[in-house]
């Protein structure tokens, strides 16, 4: 089912994903988040149907399906620094920040911050070009939003 685009996330240099790729590509890196302690609980689940929701401008039941798509392709993706630089190459510069701001949401969603959630989440914002400051920032509008 997601032999073209896992493809393209393991090429030796991905190419540009086109955009419903890429926002596979960004649902299932959240999903990889909110599994990254190992409990992925409901309310990450919601977070991030609310997350995609908004993003991409879709239904409750669309946002459900996406992160559905996103969990089976999050488990047959690559590792975690291919899958995040080609979605980078993916994402503009100017998005890059919410972005991460998304994926605090997820990290924040269930009230616990673990250490494998923080070490993933300084991985990939290092990976997206972004600066441990710029990750502090979009954590503090996460965790106000």
């Amino acid at each position: 089912m997601f032999d073209a685009l896992l493809r393209r996330l393991t090429a030796p240099t991905p190419d540009r994903l086109p955009e419903p790729d890429a926002d596979l590509a960004l649902a299932a890196l959240l999903v990889r988040l909110a599994r990254a302690d190992g409990d992925y609980a409901r309310v990450e689940m919601a977070r991030i149907d609310r997350v995609l929701a908004t993003r991409h401008h879709l239904t409750p039941q669309a946002a459900a399906d996406l992160r559905a798509q996103a969990e089976v392709l999050e488990q047959e993706a690559p590792d975690t620094v291919r899958f995040t630089r080609a979605l980078k190459e993916a994402t503009a510069l100017e998005d890059r920040e919410a972005v991460v701001q998304a994926m605090w949401s997820v990290v924040l969603a269930d009230d616990s911050r673990d250490a494998a959630e923080d070490q993933l989440m300084r991985l990939v914002v290092n990976l997206l070009g972004l600066t441990d400051q710029q990750s502090a920032m979009a954590r503090q509008r996460a965790a106000k939003a």
